[in-house]
C-alpha cells in the first residue's frame, strides 16, 4: 500500500467510525512529533470538526515550537480545524508538590511523575472531547503500541480510536512526507516529551525505530531470525527484553474468574 493509499484508507476508516457512532468531533493532542502531526492531518482530512490541543508541561522550547508549527500548518489548510493551547505546567507542579511527600525516594519516582504528565494530558483531552460530544484520537504507532509498549498506561494509551496503530513508524514518516508536513517535524528526533531534559525515544530504548521494526519482523517471523547477523541478533535480544518488560501494557487487564 502506498502512502497515498494508506492516507485514503485511514481517513475513510475514521469517517466511517464517526458516522456509525454519531461522533461529530475528533480531539487530538499534538506534541510536535511525527505521529501526532500525521494523525491530526488524517483527522482534518475527514472533514469532521477536529480540535488539536497543545499541552506543554515544562516543555522543551523546540518541541513546543514544533507543536505551534503543526497547528499553523493545519489551520492554513483546513477550515474544520480548531486549535487550543494550554500550559499545564502549573497544574502538574501543584500535583507534584502535593504527591511528592507520599512517594518513596527511589529511581522510579522520576518515571512515575513523567507518566503522570501523560495522564494529565489524557484527562485534559477527555474533558475537551466530552464537552464537545467528541472522541479522543490516539497517536500511537504499531512499534510503540504493540511492539515494545512504549507508552503510558492510561496516559497516551488512553484513547478511543487508534488510526495508525497498525502502521510502522517508517510508514508514518512516509505519510508525513506525502502530506507535505513541515520538514522540521519530519526531521525531528522522536521523543515522548515527558522529561525536562528532552530525552529522545532512541536514548530511552537504546534502539532506533528501523532497528525496532527489523527486530519485530524477526521476532514475528521466526525463520527470519536464522538469517540475522551478529549485531541484528543482539538487537533482537534487546527488543525482546523491552517487550517482555512492557507486555503488561499490551495485554488485557487480568480478571480473577470465580467459578460458581
Amino acid at each position: 500500500m502506498t502512502s497515498k493509499q494508506r492516507i485514503r484508507h485511514i481517513t475513510k476508516w475514521i469517517r466511517q467510525y464517526a458516522t456509525k457512532n454519531k461522533i461529530s468531533t475528533l480531539v487530538v493532542g499534538i506534541s510536535g512529533g511525527i505521529d501526532s502531526s500525521v494523525v491530526s492531518a488524517l483527522c482534518a482530512e475527514t472533514g469532521l470538526n477536529t480540535i488539536v490541543v497543545q499541552m506543554p508541561i515544562r516543555q522543551n522550547r523546540k518541541l513546543d515550537n514544533r507543536s505551534s508549527v503543526q497547528a499553523s500548518w493545519l489551520l492554513e489548510r483546513y477550515k474544520n480545524v480548531t486549535h487550543m493551547s494550554m500550559d499545564l505546567t502549573p497544574v502538574f507542579t501543584a500535583f507534584e508538590k502535593k504527591l511528592s511527600p507520599f512517594c518513596q525516594d527511589s529511581d522510579s519516582i522520576d518515571l512515575s511523575f513523567a507518566n503522570s504528565r501523560a495522564r494529565l494530558r489524557m484527562m485534559t483531552l477527555y474533558q475537551i472531547a466530552q464537552s464537545h460530544s467528541g472522541i479522543v484520537v490516539g497517536t500511537g504507532n504499531r512499534v510503540e503500541d504493540f511492539g515494545v509498549g512504549f507508552f503510558t498506561k492510561y496516559g497516551d494509551g488512553g484513547v478511543d480510536i487508534s488510526p495508525i496503530g497498525d502502521c510502522m513508524k517508517t510508514a508514518v514518516w512516509d505519510m508525513g512526507r506525502e502530506f507535505g508536513l513541515p520538514q522540521e517535524i519530519i526531521d525531528a528526533e522522536p521523543t515522548d516529551g515527558l522529561w525536562d531534559d528532552g530525552r529522545t525515544d532512541e536514548g530511552q530504548l537504546g534502539m532506533t525505530y528501523p532497528e525496532l521494526e527489523l527486530a519485530m519482523d524477526q521476532d514475528t517471523y521466526s525463520e527470519l531470525e536464522l538469517y540475522a547477523t551478529g549485531p541484528e541478533k543482539k538487537k533482537l535480544k534487546q527488543y525482546r527484553a523491552i517487550r517482555a518488560r512492557n507486555l503488561h501494557k499490551m495485554e488485557p487487564i487480568p480478571v480473577c474468574k470465580i467459578s460458581e
